[in-house]
């Protein structure tokens, strides 16, 4: 048996991809481009709670497109998971919005559902979730999957 520090390091090119990546990739687009929509029309039924929940759907299916692209997936899919899953896959990648995205695990703490917490996101915080979306979108599709 190795210890994990004996394990040698595989190249992320012989890695084959995890099926479905496309799915969670367009998925994204969609979620992406429903929020946009919804903030720039100001329909009352998007209150901001439902952009943040909309948003966040975006970020975790682009970050699922990229690393199962990659043959990997994350421990679990909260923000810090899913930041700690793109740094192991892509160092440096995502050192310009890694603060965004923890921050946005700050509104909800719902894994335990007897001690959970729910801050809802104000409609100005809105407009900075979406570009984080926006560049993580960019990065994913320009860079990531390639």
């Amino acid at each position: 048996m190795y210890d994990a520090h004996e394990l040698p390091l595989t190249s992320l090119v012989s890695i084959r991809p995890i099926q479905g990546w496309h799915e969670f990739l367009e998925a994204g687009n969609r979620y992406l481009h429903t929020a946009k929509g919804a903030y720039s029309n100001r329909r009352r039924i998007f209150t901001a709670p439902i952009l943040y929940n909309i948003i966040a759907m975006a970020v975790e299916k682009f970050v699922m497109a990229a690393l199962m692209r990659h043959g990997t997936m994350p421990y679990n899919h909260t923000m810090v998971d899913l930041v700690e899953a793109m740094e192991e896959t892509f160092p440096g990648a995502i050192a310009d919005i890694r603060e965004g995205l923890l921050h946005l695990d700050t509104y909800q703490d719902i894994c335990d559902p007897w001690e959970f917490t729910i801050i809802e996101p104000a409609m100005d915080d809105i407009q900075a979730m979406l570009e984080l979306a926006e560049k993580l979108q960019e990065l994913v599709k320009n860079d990531l999957i390639q």
